[in-house]
């Protein structure tokens, strides 16, 4: 059976607005690339799967690439044997979709980035007096996500920490939702001329989770435009 971590759930350009990354990023990060004189490894595969859809674990492990870059500058060749590393260590294909790196498995990922070369910079977990320790982005990815039984089962879209939006696998195909109602159904009927508390009414919701959710669909329009 396949895992839900290996459920194909979006194509390359879905996965890329909702992360709000550009599509040829997320696809050299999944696929690597041919060069002139050299040819570059994905990240988040062991190999091109000659593929433009991305499973939910490809997801969630973007959502932690684009943080890491977004937040430091990181070199993808260090990041890319990081990872390799975090796989064996962990014998898991996806372990940015699993949570045991971010908690019981910080030695095994302290190991793993100095084994790959990252700097102090760049460093997943880091040392404070005699504890391992998350750095900022991996404490924000971690916080992102919603974990079961330490795998990744939902992932905040939203960059305020506070938002109620998530992306679940098993709810409304993948796509931004709140309780199990998609944004974008209420950005409709918001641009329909439906009020906040008809909307609410409507969808059995709270007027602030009709407020999240329009924020958010507001949020994402922005970008869009701005692209």
């Amino acid at each position: 059976m396949t895992s839900v971590l290996d459920r194909e759930m979006y194509t390359e350009a879905e996965a890329a607005r909702l992360l709000r990354i550009r599509q040829s990023t997320l696809h050299y990060w999944l696929e690597g690339a041919q060069g002139p004189k050299k040819d570059y490894k994905p990240i988040l595969r062991d190999k091109p799967r000659r593929s433009r859809t991305v499973t939910w674990a490809e997801f969630v492990e973007a959502g932690f690439l684009r943080e890491y870059r977004r937040t430091h500058n990181v070199p993808m060749a260090e990041l890319r044997k990081f990872i390799e590393l975090l796989r064996e260590q962990f014998g898991v294909p996806y372990p940015l979709a699993d949570r045991r790196p971010f908690v019981s498995g910080k030695s095994l990922v302290f190991d793993a980035q100095t084994a790959a070369g990252l700097g102090v910079d760049y460093w997943m977990v880091t040392v404070a007096g005699d504890q391992l320790l998350l750095t900022t982005p991996a404490d924000s990815f971690s916080r992102r996500v919603d974990w079961t039984d330490n795998i990744a089962v939902g992932y905040s879209p939203d960059a305020n920490s506070d938002s109620p939006v998530r992306v679940q696998p098993d709810i409304r195909f993948g796509k931004p939702s709140i309780k199990g109602v998609s944004t974008e159904v209420i950005g409709e009927q918001h641009d329909a001329g439906e009020d906040a508390d008809s909307i609410a009414e409507m969808y059995a919701l709270d007027a602030s989770d009709v407020a999240w959710a329009l924020a958010y669909e507001f949020s994402v329009r922005a970008t869009t435009q701005a692209a």
